[in-house]
């Protein structure tokens, strides 16, 4: 906040989610929390320990196998510090076949809550290591076309959401649009040029900025733990791609979360 950097605490199941919503409230404004269960904790599986911050390092961290338990996930969506349900959706990075349905079941949940509770989605997805590839050839379909197929058969919030981290083609960003969601981009953006035509197909009222702390640091803090306040280099590599000043880039994303998280 000293640097006038706001953000989003975004939870990935109950521990993290809960703790979100608890640094959230320490604050008066400039820091949100999202609630959810990402994909990758809906089984028990490896899991970087930086997930939970420096200060746990030591902690022994797995995921645990989480069931999606709405009851507790609808509690903590009421408070009001709570924006965005998520991170949910689908990642096939790690996980075979057999857990699919247990990732579409948790996410399908998450959306009927994010319509309940009057919120928008924050969404994950990722496709598994053989489709690990540039997004322009339109490899790696099979967890962004089952993503999209979720999403065309639910009925979603009025505030549809957010595609975080966006890593799909630019078909799937047209779909996406017409959807009505916007997309993140992160610290990827600034050390290579994979996704320049995607962001510069992308209408400037659907873009927001990220940094996915701590992952994914951007150029120049490359190799050090990423940080909230990086978020400025991104910042600076998307209005260099969209032809804007950092100003009018800035006031652009920022607007544009307000809109859709009601700041």
């Amino acid at each position: 906040l000293s640097k006038n950097v706001w953000l989003v605490n975004v939870g990935t199941q109950k521990d993290t989610s809960r703790r979100a919503v608890e640094i959230a409230n320490e604050y008066a404004e400039g820091v949100y929390a999202a609630v959810g269960l990402h994909p990758v904790h809906t089984e028990k599986s490896f899991h970087d320990l930086k997930e939970l911050g420096a200060d746990n390092i030591t902690r022994e961290f797995t995921s645990r196998g989480e069931n999606f338990d709405i009851d507790y996930y609808k509690s903590l969506a009421a408070n009001k510090k709570v924006v965005a349900i998520g991170e949910c959706g689908l990642d096939y990075y790690r996980l075979g076949d057999s857990t699919k349905n247990r990732q579409s079941e948790a996410f399908t949940a998450q959306i009927a809550l994010a319509r309940e509770a009057g919120k928008p989605l924050m969404i994950h997805c990722r496709s598994g290591v053989a489709e690990r590839v540039s997004p322009h050839n339109g490899a790696g379909r099979d967890a962004f076309s089952d993503l999209i197929g979720i999403l065309k058969s639910e009925k979603l919030p009025e505030r549809p959401g957010i595609i975080h981290f966006f890593s799909g083609t630019k078909g799937d960003a047209r779909e996406l649009l017409d959807m009505g969601f916007c997309f993140t981009f992160g610290g990827v953006i600034t050390f290579a040029h994979d996704y320049d035509e995607v962001i510069e197909m992308i209408p400037m009222d659907r873009i927001l900025s990220e940094t996915d702390a701590p992952y994914v640091t951007p150029v120049p803090y490359r190799g050090k733990r990423n940080e909230p306040a990086y978020v400025v280099e991104v910042v600076k590599k998307l209005s260099e791609i969209k032809k804007r000043t950092l100003l009018e880039m800035a006031d652009i994303i920022f607007e544009n979360a307000k809109r859709v998280f009601l700041f």
